[in-house]
């Protein structure tokens, strides 16, 4: 799987060096900044129309894939969160399109892109919940397929807009990517679906609400309010120093995404099912060395050389973007503990553990935000990335003890069962 991956993630960066290439000659930092901007958004949406069920997904599909009744209760279930989830969205940014615009764009000008992604919503609620179903199967080469010809048939969108619209043609081709990769799964994974989505015996019932709905309030803090974070530091940036600095971060966030891309298939595909499966300490530190064995080397070496090419990658990917060279030590630093981190937090995921989770999302962020904050009067942009780092270094602390915590209970437990 990870050869696999490392494959399609090859070609993918190759494509994304020549869009990124195109995106910072043609609209600039300002205009980097504002791309983030949306696609944070998008990954806030992502959450709020599919009620953020794409763990709780993955983890049933994994439990529940030969039993047809428990699948027919969790898509009736999943089918009525997406229905709410995307009614109250599009009312919401429809009709509240001035002031999110105001919000996220620091200007009104964007209001026609807010109202398009409120019409658009149903098909990321839809494509974020089909997803799911593809990485609770762990079929790799199918889902590697699907994010292969999305992301190449979204490059192509955004290369043909982008050339004659400039950054408001890149917006939009963003916003409508979700359509497009909705396709390209039902046309590649439809007939599979339909073997396990028995689409015609829906029903407007919610049987595993109470399941589904620990993974949406997990989501929540995962997924919204990092998102919501980011679009606030990069706000608090353009305000204390400048919008093209703010584009710089952004940039720099944009290569750390590409190469942690990687990562997230991973996770979904193989950490959380197989931690979901492993109910004693020894088990899972086994797996858990093993799956550290195999990726931490390999990010290790990477990311070296990224640092030490980084001028390189800079001038290939961001020319004009000067004064980057100095964020990629402290974001390169605060990757590689992140990836480390998160392998660990996925026990979290897989064992429903709510409290746990949402304590530590909520330290992970507070302590980024407030770093954030506070060294960028110091080191000015260079701080945030220094503050990324900082965070995980603790993060990765604090979920270490909770997840022996975790196993430790669970052993007394079966000790005291035992006797």
């Amino acid at each position: 799987m990870t050869s696999l991956n490392a494959g399609v993630i090859g070609v993918r960066l190759v494509i994304s060096l020549f869009i990124q290439r195109l995106l910072a000659q043609i609209v600039g930092e300002a205009g980097i900044a504002k791309i983030g901007s949306l696609r944070n958004l998008i990954e806030m949406l992502a959450s709020f129309s599919s009620v953020g069920v794409f763990s709780g997904i993955v983890k049933y599909i994994a439990q529940y894939k030969d039993d047809k009744d428990q699948l027919q209760k969790l898509f009736s279930t999943a089918t009525v969160f997406i229905l709410f989830g995307s009614i109250t969205v599009f009312c919401v940014l429809f009709f509240g399109a001035t002031y999110f615009s105001q919000l996220i764009f620091e200007s009104k000008e964007y209001v026609f892109i807010i109202r398009l992604l409120a019409i658009l919503i149903p098909f990321v609620g839809i494509y974020r919940v089909y997803i799911g179903v593809v990485n609770g199967l762990s079929r790799y080469k199918r889902l590697a397929s699907i994010e292969f010809f999305s992301y190449v048939v979204s490059s192509i969108l955004t290369v043909v807009l982008l050339l004659p619209y400039g950054l408001n043609g890149a917006m939009i081709a963003i916003a409508i990517t979700p359509v497009f990769q909705l396709t390209v799964l039902i046309f590649i994974f439809g007939k599979i679906l339909r073997e396990y989505i028995q689409f015609s015996k829906l029903s407007f019932k919610i049987p595993m609400a109470r399941e589904l709905l620990a993974f949406s309030l997990m989501s929540f803090f995962s997924t919204v309010l990092l998102n919501y974070v980011e679009i606030d530091i990069r706000v608090m940036i353009q305000n204390k120093i400048h919008i093209d600095d703010a584009g710089i971060w952004t940039a720099m966030t944009n290569i750390s995404k590409n190469y942690m891309v990687f990562s997230n298939a991973i996770f979904s595909l193989y950490v959380l099912p197989k931690f979901a499966s492993i109910f004693t300490r020894l088990e899972f530190k086994k797996e858990l060395f093993n799956i550290y064995k195999t990726l931490l080397p390999l990010f290790g070496i990477g990311m070296v050389l990224i640092y030490f090419l980084r001028d390189y990658v800079i001038q290939i990917i961001y020319p004009d973007f000067t004064g980057m060279a100095a964020l990629f030590k402290w974001q390169l630093l605060g990757d590689f503990v992140r990836l480390a981190s998160l392998i660990l937090g996925y026990q979290f995921l897989a064992k429903r553990l709510v409290r746990n989770f949402i304590f530590t999302e909520m330290l992970s962020l507070g302590l980024f935000y407030g770093f954030a904050y506070y060294l960028t009067d110091i080191y000015g942009v260079e701080g945030v990335v220094i503050a990324h780092f900082i965070r995980y270094v603790l993060y990765f602390i604090v979920v270490l003890l909770l997840v022996f915590r975790y196993f430790n209970k669970k052993e007394k437990e079966h000790a005291m069962k035992q006797s």
